[in-house]
């Protein structure tokens, strides 16, 4: 048994572990981040303890919030270790670990607790780790859904708001009525214009409410777009395990991520914002392009090789990536349909981009697996993959391989939990998705016309029928023969 991670225990472990040379008695709140778990420990949680380590910006640390079960575990998880966590950075060959400080309170998961802490004037910035599904989109439109039954119950209720976006309109109209500035809304998720999604989700419900607060909060607040990157699995009992063993750390809650990390953030904040680019945070006027740029590269490949992987019966990604037919398919599905459609961005070459996340998803230390790139995909494929098919067929580019990539997610749907070597269909549309993939045996149309993900795709001739043609390869000679084929063809 090691040391359970306390305040008190630092101490201890210091030899072991970096901890905080700073005074964590000094700190004082900036930034409330709701949906507080494994991604934003790894990520903005450590970039700010890197900043605070070098005296900066002790007012800007962190209060955790959410508004789901899993937030209670959480907040009940750090309360016993003085909000600390052990964030541990598994290179090929080289593992690390630091005790990360920079939070200082968890807001209890209750509605008016959530609010009066969205309301505190020390509050500047609102962070927010919500999942792609979390904003309140219409599938079919992207924008959002004003209808959905949880905002129609904020917007009738208001003063007691159970979604993340109704307790946030509450707070800014009650900083209104006390003369006090909005905050900065920044998302970290995995989204294209996150922010821009966020200020349509916050603004379109505030319109739903009252109309003045709308426009207030439209002129007043800020909602900067970021791009974030930092592959960080799950924690299990694996994890705990490591940083018992190998750091003589008990910690009931640790991270484990991969030693690359990297954020690019528009410098837009009405009420301030830590000096982050100290740390190798990049503050820039316009960030569409990065974040086109890693949605497209990296979670794009993350989904190209997903389905794949499940069909051959792998279970971690590092396995699957050394299987040559998988890493080849990958590589010629980016050179081929993906970056030739991406604008330049200043300062990166592409193919040099893609070698690195090559070697990043072949890392065998972070123990990524296939399932959790395989989940929700539903909302992940719309976000990833199904922009730059209409990207493509917008400019007349090829499809072959993108319409690969939606066979592979059909027959996955087909059999996911049904064959023992493929995991679990998890999505929120799973009946929806597992009966058209089904429906497509006979109908390859059966799937594409699942409208609340495709949308109108399934009008797309070019795109039919190559997707059709896949589906027969696949059902007629297998996966990797499909694969092959893609690879092999020019």
């Amino acid at each position: 048994m090691g040391d359970a991670l306390t305040q008190k225990s630092l101490a201890a472990v210091r030899h072991r572990v970096a901890v905080p040379a700073y005074d964590r008695r000094g700190l004082r709140p900036g930034i409330l981040h709701i949906g507080l778990g494994n991604f934003h420990r790894s990520h903005m949680a450590t970039y700010l303890d890197r900043l605070f380590e070098q005296g900066e910006a002790h007012d800007w640390a962190i209060i955790g919030s959410g508004v789901m079960p899993a937030d209670v575990r959480m907040r009940r998880r750090l309360r016993q270790q003085d909000w600390l966590s052990t964030v541990v950075d598994l290179g090929p060959g080289a593992v690390s670990a630091r005790v990360v400080g920079a939070m200082v309170d968890f807001v209890p998961v209750v509605s008016a607790a959530i609010v009066e802490a969205l309301s505190d004037p020390r509050v500047r910035i609102v962070s927010l780790t919500i999942t792609e599904g979390g904003y309140f989109l219409d599938a079919s439109t992207g924008r959002f859904d004003s209808n959905h039954p949880r905002i129609r119950a904020d917007a009738a209720g208001p003063a007691r708001p159970r979604t993340v976006f109704g307790m946030m309109v509450k707070a800014l109209a009650e900083r209104r009525a006390k003369g006090l500035p909005p905050f900065s809304v920044l998302s970290c998720d995995n989204l294209p214009g996150n922010g821009d999604v966020t200020r349509r989700s916050v603004v379109g419900l505030a319109e739903l409410i009252d109309d003045d607060l709308a426009g207030w909060i439209r002129r007043e607040a800020t909602f900067p777009n970021s791009m974030v990157d930092c592959i960080t699995p799950p924690t299990t009992a694996r994890e705990r395990e490591l940083v018992s063993r190998r750091f003589g750390i008990e910690d009931a809650a640790p991270v484990v991520c991969e030693p690359f990390r990297q954020w690019v953030v528009e410098d837009r904040f009405c009420a301030g914002r830590p000096p982050l680019e100290k740390v190798g945070v990049e503050f820039v006027d316009d960030v569409s392009a990065y974040e086109t740029m890693k949605l497209r590269i990296l979670n794009a490949g993350h989904a190209s090789i997903a389905y794949a992987a499940a069909l051959l019966g792998y279970d971690h990604v590092h396995r699957a990536m050394a299987d040559p037919d998988i890493r080849d398919w990958l590589l010629a599905l980016q050179k081929r349909e993906i970056m030739p459609a991406l604008e330049e961005v200043e300062g990166v070459a592409y193919p040099a981009y893609l070698a690195w996340i090559v070697e990043r998803f072949g890392n065998a230390e972070i123990g990524d697996t296939v399932s959790r790139l395989c989940a929700n995909g539903s909302t992940r494929q719309p976000k990833f993959i199904l922009p730059a098919i209409r990207d493509a067929l917008g400019r007349g580019f090829p499809v072959a391989g993108l319409a690969l990539e939606l066979a592979l997610w059909c027959c996955y749907c087909r059999v996911a939990g049904e064959v023992s070597q493929v995991p679990e269909l998890s999505d929120p549309l799973s009946a929806r998705l597992r009966a058209g993939a089904r429906a497509s045996v006979r109908d390859p149309r059966a799937f594409l016309e699942i409208r609340e993900v495709f949308n109108n795709l399934a009008e797309s001739q070019k795109l039919l029928g190559a997707f059709a043609r896949w589906l027969d390869i696949i059902d007629g000679q297998g996966v990797r023969a499909a694969i092959r084929r893609y690879i092999a063809e020019e």
